[in-house]
C-alpha cells in the first residue's frame, strides 16, 4: 500500500480530496452546535395531578401504590419520587443494557392497571424524560398590567415558533389561566343552593353538544348545540334558578366571575420593571447561533411595532458563549498550527514542514466526518479535543518525514526516499498511534454525570489519530516524493538550514557528550531521577499539592435562590425578593467602564413565586449577566462579585435557605449526605444534628436539607355527635375541599390554552380560618348543620415535600465550602466519624455520601480500571513489534516520569490538580510511549546488523533527538494556547492540556536520557543474570555447591 500510493500521487491527491470534502459535508449542518454536550436522560417519568392534596397524602395515595406495583420490573436501576402539594412524580432510572421506551410500556401497563388511586387524582402521565436546549430568552417587559404583558408575550412566542428553523418555544415562570366563579356561604344560604347545585347548573348551561344528524333526501345535516361558554361574560348569563314567578337567577346574580390566572401569584421584573419571558431552545441538529440570530432579528422588526412603553429585549443569550468559545478555541488551535508549522519550518525542510502541517486539516475533516455517525456535536469538550490533538496528530508525520528527508539527505532520489523512508518506521510509527488510541479509550468510559463530558473526547481525539495514520502512511509519502535539493535562493531556506545545521553541531557537542557519561554513571543517573520523581509523588500523597474533584469555574450568570418556609405569604417572599434586586443594581450601578460608562453587569432578571423548575409563594430567584471575563475592563470576577452581593443583602429574616451561584459545569454539591428511613420525625431531627455540625466548619455555607419545616396543617376529626347526625369524613373532606380549593367543573380550549374552570368560596372567605369554623355541612338527607357542631381541628405540621429513593423516605443535607482553602478530605472525615455516633440512637437510619463524593467514586473507579486496561493494552502493543516480553518496560518506564512532568506543570501554572488533570495523565500514558518505542526500535535494527550495543545506543540518541525534540515541542506548542486561555468555559478544560503539555516535555528529557539508561541497565541485568547460571552450571557439573 505504501508502495503503490507513493507511486500513484493521483490516488493519494483523490483519497485526500475524498476525506476533505466529507468532513466539510458533515460540518454543513449535520453536526449541531451547543455550549456542553447534550445527555440523553434514561429516565422514565409517571407524574400524577392530585389538586388541593397534602404532601403525605400524595404519597400514601399515589406515590407508594405506584412504586410498589412497578419495584418488580426488570430494568430498573433506581425509583426516586417527589411527593407535594397537589402532585406525585416517580422517576424511574432505566438500568444499561435495557430498552427505555420498552421499560416505559410495561410501567404505563402496571400503573394503569391501579384502580385504588383517591378519585380526585388526574390521569397519569408517563413520559420519557427530555432535556431541553435553551438558546436565547426574549423579554417583553414595561408599565402594564401582567394580563397585558402576558398577551404581547404569547403574541410573541407564536411568532418566533412560525420563524423557519425554529421548533421549541415556550413562556417562562407564567401563570396559567383560570377562571373561577366564587360563591359566598351567604349568598348560598340566601338562595338554598350548594356548590354542587351550582356546578351543575353551570354545566347544563355550557355545554357544546352533538345532537346527531339529520338524513334528508338532498343530504345528511348535522345537528349540535352549541351552548359553551368561553368567557366570564358569557358565564354571567348562565341560568341557576328559575323562580315561581318565572324570573331566573343568572350565575353573574350570585357569584363573581374572575377570568384571569391561577391563584398562585408571580412577579417577574426584568431591570426593575414589571415582565414576561419566553424561552426559545434548539432541537436536534439545530445550530444554536443560527436560532439566536433568527430571533435578533425578529425582536429588531417587532420593536417598532409594539405599544407605546412596552420593550423588547433578549437575555441569557448561549449563541454568544458558543460564538465566543468557537472564536477562542479556533484562534487557539490557528495560533498552535502556526506555531508547529514554525517549528518544523525551523528544524525541517519548508516543503516537508508544510506537507506534514497539511496533514492536520486531513485528519480534522476526518474527525469531522465521524461526528455525527458518533453522535458528538461541536461544543466546548469536542473542540478542546481538537485542540488537543492538534500537536499529537502531527507526530507520526513528523517522524515519517523526517527519515524521509533523511534517506533523501543521504542521495536517494524523492520516490526512493519516500517509500524507504516511510516503510523503515512504519512499524513504531503505527504501533506508537495505537498506544496512544488505547490511552484515550478509557475516557469513554468513564461513570457520572460528567461521563458525557469526558466521552467527547475520546470520540473525537481516536478517529483524528487513525485519519493520521492514513495521511502519514499513503497521502504524505506521495507528496514528500517531489523533494529537491536544498536551494540558498531565499533567505528562509538559508535561515532553516542555519538553524538545522546549528541544531545538529548542538546534538554532537552538547548532547552526545553529556549522554556517554550518563551512560557511563548510568546507576546514578538513575537513582537521582528516581528520587527527585519519588520527592514530587510524596508532596502530592502529603497533600501539600491540592487536588480538587472539579474545579469552580466562574459563570458570566450570578444567581440568588431564596426559599422561605413553606406557607410564607407571597408578598413577604416578594418583599426579600426586591431587596436582593436592589442590592444587585447596587453592584450594577457601582461597576462601571470608565470608557463606555456602562457597567459590566449588563441585566438584573428578579422573579417571586418561582424557583425557577417549581412555582410557589415561598420561592424566589435574582439573576444578573456579567460581561464575559475576556471583554471585562474592570479587575473583578464574579465570585468577588457574589461575595459582594451576599455582604450586600446580609441576614434574610426567617429564610430556610439562601443559596448564591456563579459557576459552571457543577452537576452537585460538594457536600451531600443522604439520609434514609421511614421515620420522617427520625430523619428531620438528624438532618438538624448534622446541619449544626456542618454549621461548626469556617469554611462551609449555604447549608440545607431537602426537608422544609412545611407548612401548618389543619386535620379534621369527626365529632361523635357528627356520627349521630350521619356525617363521615369523606362527606366534611369533600365539602370543605369544594369550598376552600375549589373543584375543576369544566376545561375550555382557549385558543392554544387549556383553561380550568373552578367553582369555590369567594377568595376573603378562603383567607379566613372563621370561615371554615361557621361553615354548613349537608348530610345526605339534605339537613345543615354547622362545621364545629360535626368535627373538630387539630394543629399539626406538613412537610412541603416528601422525597423517596428506592421506596425509602430520604432527606438530603448538602453545603458549599471554599475549595481554595477548605480541606474537603479531611471535614467528610469527620463528618463520617460524627455520623458513626450519631446513628447509634438512630438505628433504622442508613446514610450514604452522594454530590462530589458520588462523582469521584464513579469516576475514579472508571479511572482505575482505565489505567490498568492502558497499561495491558500498551504492554501488548510494544511486545509485538518487539517480540520481547522484556523490552515493553523499557518504553513503558517513561509513564511514571510524565506524570512527574505533569504535576510540576500543575506547580509552575499554580493550579490544583483536578479529575481533569488525572484525565490528561491517563491520555499522557499512551503519548509518551511513541518517542521511547521510535528510540528502542532504532536500538533493536541496528543490533541486529551487528553493531555494538554501546555505540548502537548512543547513535540512536543522536539519530533519534530531532524527531524526538520536534514531536514534544510540537505537542506542547498545539496545547500552548489553551494552556493560557482566559475564557470562562475553558477554564475546567486547562488542567488535562497542562498534565499532556508539560507532560511530554518532562518525558522528553527521560527518553533522551533514561531510555538509553535503561536499555543499558536492563542489559547488565541480563549479563548478571547470565552468568550467574553460567557459574551455577559450572559448580554443579563440579559437584560444588552454590553460594
Amino acid at each position: 500500500m505504501i508502495t503503490w500510493f507513493a507511486r500513484n500521487p493521483v490516488a493519494a491527491n483523490l483519497l485526500m480530496i475524498l476525506i476533505l470534502l466529507l468532513g466539510a459535508n458533515a460540518l454543513n449542518g449535520k453536526i449541531p452546535l451547543e455550549v456542553f454536550p447534550s445527555r440523553q436522560l434514561d429516565q422514565i417519568v409517571v407524574r400524577i395531578m392530585y389538586p388541593g392534596s397534602t404532601p403525605r397524602e400524595s404519597e400514601e395515595g399515589i406515590t407508594i401504590r405506584v412504586e410498589e406495583e412497578i419495584q418488580d420490573l426488570e430494568g430498573i436501576e433506581e425509583i426516586k419520587s417527589g411527593s407535594g402539594e397537589g402532585a406525585s412524580v416517580v422517576s424511574v432510572e432505566v438500568a444499561d443494557g435495557y430498552n427505555t421506551r420498552d421499560l416505559m410500556d410495561d410501567i404505563k401497563s402496571r400503573v394503569d392497571g391501579i384502580s385504588t388511586f383517591p378519585e380526585e387524582a388526574e390521569r397519569p402521565i408517563i413520559s420519557i424524560s427530555a432535556r431541553r436546549h435553551e438558546v436565547i430568552s426574549t423579554v417583553i417587559y414595561g408599565d402594564r398590567s401582567e394580563m397585558q404583558l402576558r398577551r404581547i408575550a404569547e403574541e410573541v412566542r407564536d411568532e418566533i415558533s412560525n420563524l423557519s428553523g425554529i421548533t421549541q418555544v415556550s413562556l417562562d415562570s407564567s401563570r396559567d389561566y383560570e377562571l373561577a366563579i366564587e360563591v359566598s356561604e351567604a349568598t348560598l344560604r340566601e338562595y338554598g343552593l350548594t356548590l354542587s347545585q351550582v356546578a351543575e347548573a353551570v354545566n347544563r348551561g355550557s355545554i357544546d353538544l352533538s345532537a346527531g344528524n339529520i338524513r334528508t333526501l338532498g343530504a345528511d345535516i348535522l345537528v349540535r348545540t352549541k351552548g359553551q361558554a368561553y368567557n366570564a361574560n358569557d358565564f354571567r348569563r348562565i341560568p341557576i334558578v328559575t323562580q315561581s314567578d318565572g324570573s331566573r337567577i343568572e350565575l353573574g346574580d350570585i357569584a363573581t366571575i374572575r377570568d384571569g390566572f391561577e391563584d398562585n401569584p408571580v412577579n417577574m421584573r426584568f431591570d426593575g420593571q414589571q415582565a414576561v419571558a419566553v424561552d426559545i431552545y434548539r432541537v436536534g441538529n439545530q445550530s444554536s447561533i443560527e436560532v439566536a440570530d433568527q430571533v435578533k432579528r425578529y425582536i429588531e422588526r417587532k420593536q417598532s411595532l409594539l405599544p407605546e412603553g412596552v420593550k423588547l429585549d433578549y437575555w441569557r443569550d448561549r449563541s454568544n458563549i458558543v460564538k465566543a468559545r468557537l472564536q477562542t478555541l479556533t484562534n487557539s488551535a490557528i495560533q498552535g498550527g502556526i506555531l508547529v508549522l514554525l517549528l518544523l519550518t525551523l528544524f525541517l525542510r519548508p516543503t516537508v514542514a508544510f506537507w506534514v502541517c497539511a496533514g492536520i486539516p486531513v485528519c480534522f475533516m476526518g474527525g469531522f466526518m465521524l461526528m455525527p455517525v458518533l453522535g458528538v456535536s461541536l461544543n466546548i469538550a469536542s473542540l478542546f479535543a481538537f485542540i488537543l490533538v492538534l500537536g499529537i496528530v502531527v507526530d507520526d508525520a513528523i517522524v515519517t518525514g523526517e527519515n524521509i528527508y533523511t534517506h533523501f539527505n543521504r542521495g536517494s532520489d524523492g520516490l526512493t526516499a519516500a517509500i524507504q523512508g516511510t516503510r523503515e518506521v512504519a512499524i513504531p510509527v503505527t504501533f506508537g498511534i495505537l498506544t496512544t488510541v488505547a490511552a484515550f479509550v478509557p475516557l469513554a468510559m468513564v461513570e457520572g454525570r460528567r461521563a458525557v463530558l469526558f466521552e467527547q473526547i475520546p470520540y473525537v481525539v481516536i478517529p483524528v489519530l487513525l485519519f493520521s495514520l492514513v495521511e502519514s502512511k499513503l497521502i504524505l509519502p506521495a507528496h514528500l516524493r517531489h523533494l529537491k535539493p536544498p536551494s540558498d535562493d531565499n533567505w528562509l531556506s538559508r535561515l532553516q538550514q542555519t538553524i538545522a545545521r546549528g541544531l545538529e553541531r548542538g546534538i554532537h557537542r552538547f548532547y552526545s557528550p553529556f549522554l556517554d557519561k550518563v551512560l557511563e554513571f548510568r546507576y546514578l543517573t538513575l537513582a537521582l531521577i528516581v528520587g527527585f520523581s519519588l520527592i514530587v509523588f510524596a508532596m502530592v500523597f502529603s497533600g501539600w499539592t491540592k487536588f480538587l474533584f472539579f474545579p469552580r469555574v466562574q459563570s458570566e450568570l450570578a444567581r440568588a435562590t431564596l426559599v422561605m418556609p413553606a406557607g410564607t405569604p407571597f408578598a413577604v417572599t416578594d418583599k426579600h425578593i426586591e431587596r436582593i434586586t436592589l442590592a444587585a443594581q447596587t453592584l450594577q450601578d457601582k461597576y462601571l467602564d470608565q470608557a463606555t460608562g456602562k457597567s459590566i453587569i449588563t441585566h438584573v432578571l428578579s422573579t417571586s413565586g418561582s424557583g425557577g423548575s417549581s412555582a410557589s409563594g415561598h420561592l424566589g430567584r435574582v439573576i444578573f449577566e456579567i460581561v464575559p471575563p475576556e471583554y471585562r475592563t474592570l479587575d473583578i470576577t464574579s465570585s468577588q462579585l457574589v461575595r459582594e452581593w451576599r455582604k450586600l443583602i446580609g441576614t434574610i429574616p426567617g429564610a430556610e435557605s439562601i443559596n448564591y451561584r456563579a459557576e459552571i459545569g457543577r452537576y452537585s454539591d460538594p457536600i451531600d449526605i443522604r439520609l434514609m428511613g421511614d421515620d420522617l420525625d427520625q430523619l428531620k431531627r438528624l438532618a438538624g444534628e448534622l446541619k449544626a455540625r456542618l454549621a461548626t466548619y469556617s469554611q462551609v455555607f449555604d447549608i440545607a436539607d431537602s426537608l422544609s419545616n412545611g407548612k401548618q396543617e389543619l386535620q379534621i376529626k369527626l365529632k361523635p355527635e357528627g356520627e349521630l347526625l350521619g356525617v363521615n369524613l369523606v362527606n366534611i373532606a369533600r365539602q370543605v375541599r369544594q369550598a376552600f380549593f375549589g373543584f375543576e367543573i369544566q376545561r375550555i380550549q382557549r385558543g392554544k390554552d387549556d383553561v380550568k374552570v373552578l367553582v369555590r368560596y369567594s377568595a376573603e372567605e378562603r383567607n379566613s380560618l372563621e370561615t371554615l369554623d361557621s361553615m354548613m355541612i349537608r348530610t345526605d338527607q339534605g339537613v345543615e348543620v354547622p362545621f364545629r357542631e360535626v368535627a373538630e381541628l387539630s394543629s399539626d405540621r406538613s412537610p412541603s415535600s416528601i422525597t423517596r429513593i428506592n421506596r425509602r423516605r430520604t432527606v438530603n443535607v448538602s453545603a458549599d465550602i471554599n475549595k481554595d482553602s477548605a480541606d474537603l478530605p479531611a471535614i467528610m472525615r469527620d463528618l463520617n466519624g460524627f455520623l458513626e455516633q450519631r446513628l447509634v440512637d438512630y438505628p433504622s437510619v442508613s446514610t450514604s455520601l452522594e454530590g462530589e463524593a458520588k462523582e469521584q467514586r464513579d469516576s475514579f473507579s472508571g479511572l482505575f480500571w482505565g489505567l490498568l486496561f492502558v497499561l495491558f493494552i500498551t504492554y501488548g502493543l510494544l511486545a509485538i513489534p518487539f517480540r520481547s516480553y522484556i523490552q515493553p518496560f523499557i518504553v513503558m518506564s517513561v509513564i511514571p516520569f510524565g506524570v512527574v512532568g505533569a504535576i510540576v506543570g500543575h506547580w509552575l501554572m499554580g493550579m490544583s490538580l483536578t479529575i481533569m488533570s488525572l484525565m490528561g495523565m491517563l491520555a499522557l500514558a499512551g503519548v509518551v510511549v511513541n518517542d521511547s518505542l521510535v528510540l528502542v526500535d532504532y536500538i533493536n535494527r541496528h543490533r541486529q546488523m551487528g553493531e555494538s550495543l554501546h555505540r548502537t545506543i548512543r547513535m540512536a540518541g543522536v539519530a533519534r533527538f530531532r524527531p524526538v525534540l520536534l514531536t514534544s515541542l510540537t505537542t506542547f506548542a498545539g496545547l500552548m494556547p489553551l494552556i493560557f486561555e482566559k475564557s470562562t468555559q475553558a477554564q475546567f478544560l486547562i488542567p488535562m492540556a497542562v498534565s499532556l503539555g508539560f507532560g511530554i516535555l518532562f518525558a522528553t528529557l527521560i527518553t533522551l536520557l533514561v531510555v538509553p539508561v535503561n536499555y543499558l541497565v536492563l542489559e547488565d541485568l541480563i549479563r548478571l543474570f547470565g552468568r550467574q547460571d553460567e557459574v551455577a552450571t559450572k559448580r554443579a557439573r563440579q559437584g560444588t555447591p552454590s553460594s
